[in-house]
């Protein structure tokens, strides 16, 4: 382990990175519930709500190489209490926008840059360098299902708070929550590193981006996380709507969302910790492959509450396992020294994905009156991602043969 971090304070990271990683996921999980009701209260158009929460998840994703390498360079804590101001303030707006252009600037700039300085690629690389090498696959796990923890308790919080309450005062309790990451950002401050770790290795951020850039590797992990964020975040967003549309409830649609957080617990966790035993890049293609397969017979099967539930814990173990194989594939193969960035650059792919993926569920479903088209793209870039996943290089480069792995 790095000298520099004592147990106690890689345990202090590990907890506090994930809390936020839970409050962080949990609340942008909950946007969804907020379609129908704000869009009938405010006389927008599905489009318009989507194309904000599409930007959302472009601002994320192209946020994300710059906290990265902020994180990297100058520690997570500062980082991360910059996000949750960044977060809090953006949802807070959402609640007082009376326009889409002031929805898409809250909801979608605000939030976004919040979300990519208070989730994965920040959070993973503090939690990287803080654990020895033979627990990271775990620690990034438990970060991971952290995330799912966060879905499962703050998306039937949202519901309930819209039920009750309305969709303003459900903003502002969200709100509070949100702002409760800048505290927690204490404990994700990282130590100096020790001169002797890795991440003393002589590379500059852009040797080792033009390094990254020059593998074959780092592509195909880019191109299939694209695929990952345009299904998850295209079924987080219309799925309530959808189920809605078909003549179920709100309440299926909630309740769909909280299951995927619930089951993502364990399918993060689990897929986390077989990464630490398996080849990753196989359980990624196992896991693109499932989700083609799970949205094909959710689409043949006579559509009911059941059916949707059956559908959401599939997907749920399916839903972010993607993340801590992805994210260690890139620490095995670039070692950790930039790992927040470099994870950043290969998220913002996952987020190009996003904002495609909620985006065109918005605009087809104006056209079109119908999800299908979307349904089927999700099939057919699952079964394309299963296929670039399989010829990636998992070893480490030549360069970290006479370096520690850290």
């Amino acid at each position: 382990m790095n000298a520099a971090v004592a147990p106690r304070t890689a345990t202090l990271i590990l907890l506090c990175g994930s809390i936020v990683v839970s409050l962080s996921l949990g609340i942008r999980h909950t946007f969804g519930l907020f379609l129908q009701p704000m869009t009938q209260d405010l006389a927008w158009s599905r489009e318009a709500f989507s194309f904000a929460i599409a930007l959302q998840n472009l601002m994320w994703g192209a946020g994300g190489p710059i906290t990265g390498w902020l994180a990297d360079r100058f520690g997570a804590g500062k980082v991360v209490f910059g996000g949750g101001l960044l977060y809090a303030a953006g949802v807070g707006l959402m609640a007082y926008s009376t326009t889409p252009l002031m929805f898409t600037l809250s909801a979608g700039v605000l939030v976004g840059l919040g979300l990519s300085a208070t989730t994965f690629s920040v959070i993973y690389g503090a939690v990287g360098r803080a654990v020895a090498p033979e627990k990271r696959a775990m620690s990034l796990a438990l970060v991971g299902a952290a995330g799912s923890f966060g879905q499962f308790l703050l998306v039937p919080m949202g519901q309930h708070l819209i039920g009750d309450m309305g969709w303003f005062a459900a903003l502002m309790g969200l709100t509070f929550a949100a702002a409760f990451m800048v505290p927690l950002a204490l404990g994700t401050a990282e130590r100096t590193a020790h001169p002797g770790s890795a991440n003393a290795i002589a590379q500059s951020a852009g040797e080792a981006l033009r390094e990254a850039f020059g593998e074959r590797a780092f592509w195909l992990l880019t191109l299939g996380y694209f695929v990952c964020g345009f299904q998850v975040v295209f079924i987080g967003a219309h799925l309530p709507s959808y189920v809605i549309d078909k003549g179920l409830t709100a309440n299926t649609g909630m309740l769909a969302l909280a299951l995927i957080g619930l089951f993502n617990i364990f399918g993060t966790y689990g897929f986390g910790l077989a990464g630490g035993r398996w080849s990753k890049k196989k359980l990624l293609a196992a896991i693109y492959l499932a989700r083609s397969a799970v949205i094909v017979l959710f689409l043949l099967a006579p559509l009911s509450h059941l059916s949707v539930a059956i559908f959401a814990a599939a997907m749920g173990l399916l839903w972010l396992g993607t993340v801590p194989l992805t994210n260690g594939l890139v620490a095995q193969i670039f070692g950790v020294k930039y790992l927040a960035m470099l994870s950043g650059f290969v998220f913002f792919s996952h987020q190009l994905g996003s904002f495609l993926g909620v985006w065109l569920g918005g605009f087809i479903f104006d056209r079109t009156g119908a999800y299908d088209i979307v349904w089927v793209i999700s099939i057919a870039l699952g079964v394309l991602a299963a296929l670039v996943n399989l010829p990636v290089d998992e070893r480490p480069l030549a360069r970290l043969s006479a370096q520690p792995t850290r």
